[in-house]
């Protein structure tokens, strides 16, 4: 089956394409003609992920999903949530955003954390939602060279590794886009 994934990012590409497994074709917005930045200014992780499938929809008519994740730390009230991939600068500057998230817990003991993620499919036009979450706490510092994002200092419950520490299948199987995609993939493949 092939469908539009709305990303280009190669990271969130492979991480998907592994959990999505070999009956399943994704094709980048890029590959369809679409260029320009896929708009995703919403207050909420469903939002933004809506937005960005029915963008794809309105332009190919063609079957889509799109994604959104948010860190949610619980010490600062659920931040930086939808802004996660902008916490720090206008940019997806991952090491910014690390040193902003650890300079905003100095002293704090409440580490609590957990990663959302949620995808919207469009499939013959309408739209469902799957949600995958991942309680965890965050690190002093950063460890681990693998993953992308938060990974470095995210230690999901259960584990004294970070995400970063992880081969891509051990964090696929535990992680939050791993466990909204599974659900996503069993709708897929109910609805052949």
């Amino acid at each position: 089956m092939k469908i539009i994934f709305a990303t280009n990012n190669k990271h969130k590409l492979q991480e998907v394409s592994a959990v999505l497994g070999p009956g399943f074709e994704l094709v980048t917005p890029r590959e369809v003609g679409i260029t320009e930045e896929i708009p995703e200014d919403s207050p909420t992780l469903e939002g933004n992920a809506l937005q960005k499938a029915r963008y794809l929809y309105e332009r190919t008519g063609l079957d889509c999903f799109a994604d959104d994740t948010g860190l949610e730390v619980e010490a600062l009230g659920g931040a930086p949530g939808v802004h996660s991939a902008r916490y720090a600068t206008d940019g997806h500057d991952f090491a910014a955003n690390n040193r902003l998230l650890l300079k905003n817990l100095e002293g704090k003991t409440n580490r609590q954390a957990r990663f959302r993620t949620v995808i919207a499919l469009i499939l013959g036009g309408k739209e469902h939602l799957f949600e995958g979450i991942v309680e965890g706490v965050i690190d002093t510092k950063e460890n681990g060279t693998e993953g992308f994002g938060y990974d470095p200092l995210f230690l999901p419950e259960g584990s004294s590794c970070s995400f970063a520490e992880m081969t891509a299948e051990e964090k696929n199987a535990i992680s939050h886009r791993g466990r909204a995609v599974r659900k996503l993939v069993d709708f897929l493949v109910n609805h052949k």
